[in-house]
């Protein structure tokens, strides 16, 4: 658990993009962030934690999952697709958590 609200703390640029399934759209939460961030100063440091992430096994998966696989070298984009595919089925309503913004394709260098 400790290590999942360490790496919300770190990579807000990832868990802001990953659904959660346990329901806590209904506290407001939009991602799975805010499963364990509750509030952060404007340099980015946590100023508040979020409870309902401690005791929260669903919460608790999707964060870890997301941090292995971030861990292992994934993208945003492919650890979105494999936290909606092995929850977003299992489950009836997810947060409303916004798509990662579209990695803009690298220019082809004319070759010589």
């Amino acid at each position: 658990v400790q290590e999942v609200f360490e790496f919300a703390a770190r990579h807000p640029e990832v868990l802001a993009y990953m659904p959660c399934y346990c329901g806590c759209e209904q506290l407001g939460h939009q991602g799975n962030h805010d499963c364990f961030v509750k509030g952060r100063a404007a340099n980015g440091t946590v100023t508040e934690w979020e409870a309902h992430g401690i005791g929260c096994a669903i919460c608790i998966h999707v964060g870890r999952e997301a941090m292995l696989l971030f861990n292992s070298g994934a993208s945003v984009t492919a650890i979105r697709a494999a936290i909606e595919k092995r929850y977003g089925g299992n489950f009836p309503s997810s947060t409303p958590t916004p798509r990662p913004p579209a990695t803009p394709a690298k220019k082809a260098t004319p070759s010589r």
